[in-house]
């Protein structure tokens, strides 16, 4: 091994170190992933140089790849499922079909509220809901908490995903776990009410609809922004250069954040393979590919956070555990169905 792929190896601390990968060149991982980055592809090559294991692909939503996992049985190839949300991650928890782990390395650089506490799932990457306004409009005064997005005051204003959208869901169960039943569903049968048009369309839709002086507020995580900023059209990084961006209740529980995730598939016959991909992704390089080739937040406290994101500022993040967020995701949805948000 040359002294590049020693240095490598060691900035992804030495995670590929482990008994059973000593014939990594005759393994091949399986990957099922609900992921549709193709920035993604830079995560499986950069494991494949490090250890050997070449990455089988398999690429569907979630929901497709559970039914498949299951329909396989024990006889199953896959090794690992990556998906984005921390629900999702939990359905597939509660089917059976992720095996807890152990591992130093994940619990000592992914946050604890970023992962399961038994060790089903963790997350690899951030992305934080947030409220973003024209800069020539300006923020409607009295807007500081997600709670303030329910206001009177604000008819018309408000540009979002629908209820049935997972986003949607995690974002109000962040709410029923700060707030509780009641005053959730008094709050989302404000933001209903509050509109600017029913609910359609992706958060990218949301922050053209703002632009377009359809509304005033857009609910988007994160990177939708960034993605409009590194645009190859000219018109997408204009709209992204006219927006600002509130990260709510930094004067309280913190910002929504929710995020993109992967477990160990309970029939994995490549175990030892399998996690060392998740320690893998908790590394440097991994942590990198996230931030510069999806414009996400790393989970890792050193990693560097792009540009990009980092000129959005700092901010204080609801340490809500995603284990919990996730058991409150379907009375979440029942409270946005009785509250007539579409």
């Amino acid at each position: 091994m040359n002294a590049t792929r020693r240095l490598f190896l060691a900035s992804a601390g030495a995670a590929l170190a482990l008994p059973g990968l000593a014939r990594a060149q005759d393994r091949t991982l399986a990957i099922y992933s609900s992921r549709h980055y193709d920035t993604d592809r830079e995560l499986y090559d950069g494991f494949t140089r490090l250890s050997g294991v070449r990455i089988r692909l398999i690429e569907a939503n979630v929901d497709q790849l559970l039914e498949r996992i299951r329909a396989e049985g024990a006889n199953s190839p896959a090794d690992v499922l990556v998906t984005v949300d921390a629900g999702r991650l939990a359905r597939a928890q509660e089917s059976g079909v992720l095996a807890p782990i152990r591992s130093a390395t994940l619990a000592s650089r992914i946050p604890a509220h970023l992962r399961d506490p038994e060790g089903h799932w963790c997350g690899f990457s951030m992305r934080a809901r947030v409220v973003m306004y024209d800069r020539a409009q300006g923020l409607p005064a009295g807007v500081a908490r997600y709670e303030d997005l329910a206001k009177p005051e604000l008819r018309g204003m408000v540009s979002t995903r629908s209820s049935s959208n997972i986003y949607s869901i995690g974002w109000t169960a962040s709410v029923l776990a700060a707030n509780g039943p009641e005053a959730t569903e008094g709050w989302a049968r404000g933001i209903a009410a509050n509109l600017s048009r029913p609910p359609q369309g992706g958060d990218t839709d949301q922050i053209r609809a703002v632009a377009a002086g359809q509304g005033r507020l857009a609910i988007s995580n994160t990177y939708y922004l960034g993605l409009l900023h590194r645009s190859a059209r000219a018109e997408d990084r204009e709209i992204a250069s006219r927006m600002a961006v509130l990260f709510p209740n930094q004067g309280d529980r913190g910002t929504h954040v929710n995020i993109s995730g992967a477990g160990v598939v309970r029939t994995a016959p490549n175990r030892d393979a399998a996690q060392a991909f998740l320690e893998y992704l908790s590394s440097a390089p991994a942590q990198a590919i996230f931030a510069e080739g999806n414009m996400e937040y790393p989970v890792v406290a050193d990693a560097a956070v792009h540009p990009f994101l980092r000129g959005l500022g700092e901010f204080r993040q609801d340490p809500l555990n995603a284990a919990r967020m996730a058991a409150l995701s379907p009375e979440a949805l029942r409270i946005m169905q009785r509250a007539n948000w579409r």
